[in-house]
């Protein structure tokens, strides 16, 4: 089981031609075209649930959802569920950094010794940057980081998560890097690291982090970790397999998600309109929250080989209705195998397009085709 899914990390930035329940009233705008494209998908592709979004920089403008909340039964899914974001949370991993920089706590380029003094760094490390990090061109590789065997043995260890994310950075600082600095290597461990430089500024687990800089200021009340559960009202599960061998995972078994340990990484979950108002923020709506020269650093790749990829984000352009010019988009693609989210945002237009699924075999099909089929449907995208 893995957090990011590879393959579908620059999907979102293609150009493809276009291909449950009712809209709310209150998100009724484009509601023909947008949930035209989405009963196509879902057609197309038949994931247990797929649930779509656009969203502005006001916020939620259009949201739908179509199929059922596990396998085999019949409650339908709703716009008002929460759904697993996968390796989606690194782009919010680094948004809690920025802040952190923001308040004075923190430097983009600050040592590593600096971060980790306990910690007995290799002299190979001395020029990477945190940053470095979340570019995911620090020369870091999981295995030697985290250990062959880590996703299997993980839960079992006893130590709480901070120590153990400390355990994880040590491993990976006090040893060369593995592969070639300067070079797009995507994994988990380096927001592992990250996360574990968060722990050790602020002094608490990323996890309160995430709930102080993230998720109390924006106002995501649906919002948490781990598999979502299902508490009053129920909650769609992820799924694990394909086809008829569909099973839902009950989300207090421990293999509902990957380690917890790896939650920088990947494991955040909420609702469609919390994920929109995280990517209003990050379109520029909320600068009381992330400053706008805090916005270009997240955004904004380093020079060099492809892929472009900043801090949790892919970048790169494409048309736009209504520009002459191509525009520059963010995406991302997340899973843990049991769960997919796709995303493409244009933050100059100020226009975001989500898919969601609670499986990840046809999940991934269906989301990277909806949030082309979405971009293609709406005026202006």
């Amino acid at each position: 089981m893995i957090a990011p899914h590879r393959r579908g990390l620059l999907a979102g930035l293609a150009v493809a031609p276009l291909v449950g329940a009712a809209v709310r009233p209150a998100l009724a705008r484009d509601a023909a075209p947008s949930g035209a494209a989405l009963d196509a998908v879902f057609a197309a592709h038949r994931p247990v649930a797929l649930a779509g979004a656009t969203v502005t920089r006001a916020g939620l403008v259009w949201a739908a959802a179509r199929g059922v909340r596990r396998f085999g039964g019949d409650e339908p899914v709703t716009v008002e569920d929460r759904w697993h974001l996968g390796s989606n949370t690194k782009a919010m991993t680094a948004a809690v950094f920025a802040r952190l920089v923001q308040r004075g706590l923190a430097g983009w380029d600050m040592p590593l010794a600096e971060v980790f003094p306990a910690v007995d760094i290799h002299p190979a490390w001395q020029a990477v940057t945190l940053t470095d990090f979340m570019h995911h061109r620090a020369g870091l590789l999981d295995e030697p980081a985290m250990g062959r065997n880590w996703l299997m043995t993980a839960r079992a260890d006893p130590r709480r998560l901070p120590e153990q994310r400390a355990a994880i950075a040590a491993r990976a600082l006090g040893a060369p890097p593995g592969g070639t600095q300067g070079a797009f290597v995507y994994g988990n461990a380096n927001y592992v690291v990250l996360g574990a430089a968060i722990e050790a500024i602020t002094g608490g687990a990323w996890e309160d982090a995430m709930r102080i800089e993230l998720f109390a200021p924006l106002g995501l009340t649906s919002a948490g970790f781990g598999a979502p559960g299902g508490e009053v009202g129920g909650n769609a599960w992820g799924h694990r397999g394909a086809g008829e061998q569909r099973t839902p995972m009950p989300p207090d078994q421990p293999g509902a998600d990957n380690p917890a340990a790896l939650g920088p990484a990947g494991t955040a979950h909420m609702d469609l309109a919390d994920y929109g108002r995280f990517l209003a923020a990050m379109m520029g709506a909320r600068p009381d929250w992330l400053a706008p020269q805090a916005l270009v650093h997240l955004t904004s790749p380093p020079e060099g080989d492809p892929p472009a990829y900043a801090c949790g984000w892919a970048v790169g352009t494409r048309p736009w209705r209504g520009s002459e010019d191509p525009v520059r988009v963010l995406g991302h693609d997340g899973s843990n195998t049991m769960w997919y989210c796709s995303v493409l945002a244009a933050p100059e237009p100020g226009v975001a397009y989500m898919a969601v699924s609670n499986e990840g075999a046809a999940g991934e099909r269906a989301c990277q085709t909806l949030i082309q089929a979405l971009a293609a449907s709406r005026p202006g995208g």
